[in-house]
């Protein structure tokens, strides 16, 4: 786990939640940290000065110092073999779900993003979308598949 938060860390500063959610959703759930994985190695990366939290919007967001920058240096092949799906390939189902899946992190990403650190109008407004998102979708299964427009 510890080489996904470094990899993770090296994009872009993250809190502890934010990193659960992006190594599940880029090990398409095969990996599924807990905050009592997370936040160790978060301690003990920050004991190491390869990282430091920082207070940004009422959360702890975790970035790569200096050290932590070199010490990530050059470990871009290692760090893209951790994602690779082991979906196997045989499975003509896999392209479809696999993009879906990805298409449904990065929802949930961004309305992680609103939920933390948007207004409270803002987070209404987001709930607004995705009932209607929800809606939207049982009206596609309720549609006669054979009446092409």
């Amino acid at each position: 786990m510890r080489p996904a938060v470094l990899a993770l860390l090296s994009e872009s500063p993250m809190h502890g939640y934010q990193l659960m959610q992006e190594i599940r959703r880029r090990s398409n759930e095969e990996w599924r940290p807990s905050p009592g994985s997370i936040y160790p190695i978060l301690q003990q990366l920050e004991d190491e000065g390869l990282v430091r939290t920082v207070e940004e919007g009422g959360r702890r967001v975790a970035q790569l110092t200096d050290a932590g920058r070199e010490h990530v240096a050059g470990r871009e092949e290692e760090f893209a073999a951790l994602w690779e799906s082991h979906t196997p390939d045989d499975d003509p189902t896999a392209d479809r779900f696999t993009a879906l899946h990805k298409q449904l992190g990065d929802l949930w990403a961004a309305a992680g993003q609103v939920a933390y650190t948007g207004t409270d109008t803002q987070a209404a407004e987001m709930r607004k979308i995705l009932s209607d998102a929800r809606r939207r979708l049982y009206a596609l299964l309720a549609e006669d598949p054979n009446d092409e427009d």
